[in-house]
């Protein structure tokens, strides 16, 4: 009984496991980076509004963070004020999936002291 050719049977079988493990687990990975960083796009972009509703940073608060989203490859899909605070939500589309964030920037709370 000969065996040749089996080791490259084997290395074959090997190489293309590697290639469908690989395939499968970059979209998961390429998913998860773009949730950091739609999650920094929405911190930036609340901080943003939340300057522009003080007065730090000229413009409307809303009008600030949808820039600032945009900058950071986000859009932006909710600007809500109350007072000094503002809460933004943003969203990416990466690879056929929607990916989304929410932030919250404002003033301290005051101490009830």
């Amino acid at each position: 009984m000969r065996e040749e050719g089996a080791g490259s049977v084997l290395a074959i079988g090997i190489i293309g496991a590697t290639v469908l493990l690989c395939g499968t687990a970059l979209p998961l990975y390429v998913v998860l980076v773009a949730r950091s960083s739609v999650a920094g796009a929405a911190d930036a972009a609340a901080l943003a509004a939340a300057d522009a509703r003080i007065g730090f940073v000229g413009g409307f608060a809303c009008d600030v963070a949808v820039e600032v989203a945009a900058a950071n490859g986000a859009e932006l899909v909710d600007c809500e004020l109350d007072g000094y605070v503002a809460t933004v939500s943003v969203q990416r589309s990466v690879l056929g999936y929607t990916v989304s964030a929410r932030a919250t920037a404002g003033p301290p709370p005051e101490n009830s002291d």
